[in-house]
């Protein structure tokens, strides 16, 4: 059993979420923090798409704009659009009827997105009736099914129970089969892993990997853990202090990355093919405030191949080698074939103390 209902088609290249020259900025008191700046990047049908950083990058804000989720305070500029409709300033009835239908979004903590007064089937259900014209049975029926979809054990069952009866992995899976209910052209999944241990992780991820192949829907995957994204994307957004600094191929950003940032991300993931006295390489420092920027490169105070040029000139998102991918570093070509052990130092191992809780990610 499926649902869709009329709505806006992809234009002629398949584009389903275009987004360019994308700025959010919130006034704050100690004045205005720049959360996102200048941010451009397409979604195809079918697609996924990772966008990593760390906290604070602007990976989250991006696609709230996406959604129309920002408060109202938040000042935006350039464009969102979604099957080729501007998504930046559309009203509340226009959002309404895109949002769970055309496009859904799956959040960090399922707690906040289910209402703990009502059954998980009775959520369920509604993301059904408020899309499409059918009756309470038909809906819970559908209800069923994405439970089953998902793999929830049980599902005619389970879909009486109550939220807090359910484990975090079991909520999540709950979550996703909400977005997926109406066949939604894209879906934005805003590190739906966290807080999960690594064996609930691979079957959210499995879960998710469902619904996209059940819907056809294209996919927005957010998250600062790089091994998160290794088997489950196409291409690879990366974000520091709210603008993109670099875009590639999966493969592209993982085995040859062109910026420095990117290489101390990967140098901070553990690996299973490394040995095990293998040391990470971390970044060191913190992302600058996005009140007061300092002049140049914003990963510059962090970089370990930093310039003069470097802190006085802000490099341009640009391609590199010719082809599709870019990266914003004046020294990108150097970056060829570099490992993140030839730029960034490993933690010192030290047997006495307890290990580093520095992060790069």
């Amino acid at each position: 059993m499926t649902f869709d209902t009329d709505g806006p088609e992809p234009p002629g290249d398949g584009t389903v979420l275009d987004v360019a020259g994308l700025t959010v900025a919130f006034p704050g008191d100690a004045g205005l923090v720049r959360a996102v700046r200048g941010v451009t990047y397409r979604v195809h049908r079918g697609e996924s798409v990772g966008i990593v950083g760390e906290s604070g990058s602007g990976k989250s804000v991006t696609s709230l704009a996406a959604m129309g989720l920002l408060p109202r305070t938040a000042r935006t500029g350039g464009s969102v659009r979604l099957l080729g409709q501007e998504m930046l300033g559309l009203g509340d009835a226009g959002l309404s009827a895109l949002r769970g239908n055309k496009i859904a979004m799956i959040f960090q903590d399922p707690l906040t997105s289910l209402n703990p007064v009502y059954t998980i089937g009775q959520q369920l259900a509604e993301a059904v009736l408020v899309h499409n014209d059918v009756g309470r049975d038909a809906a819970r029926e559908r209800a069923v099914e994405l439970l089953g979809v998902v793999g929830i054990p049980n599902p005619r069952r389970q879909i009486d129970a109550y939220p807090h009866e359910l484990s975090g992995g079991m909520r999540q899976r709950v979550v996703i089969a909400i977005a997926m209910a109406n066949d939604p052209d894209i879906i934005i999944a805003d590190e739906p892993t966290t807080a999960l241990d690594v064996t609930v992780q691979a079957q959210v991820l499995e879960a998710l990997e469902t619904a996209r192949a059940a819907t056809g829907a294209a996919l927005v995957l957010i998250t600062h853990d790089l091994g998160v994204i290794a088997g489950h994307v196409d291409r690879v957004v990366v974000m520091y202090a709210g603008k993109m600094v670099e875009g590639g191929d999966v493969d592209e950003i993982f085995y040859a990355p062109r910026m420095p940032y990117t290489l101390g991300l990967l140098g901070s993931l553990p690996r299973l093919d490394r040995a095990r006295d293998h040391r990470l390489t971390p970044i060191l420092g913190a992302p600058p405030s996005m009140v007061t920027l300092p002049p140049g490169c914003p990963f510059a105070p962090r970089c370990p191949m930093a310039e003069t040029r470097c802190r006085e000139e802000e490099p341009e998102l640009r391609p590199v080698d010719g082809g599709p991918r870019t990266a914003a570093c004046h020294f990108a070509e150097r970056l060829a074939g570099v490992a993140p052990s030839d730029l960034f130092a490993p933690v010192a191992a030290d047997p006495g103390a307890p290990q580093s809780t520095r992060e790069g990610t």
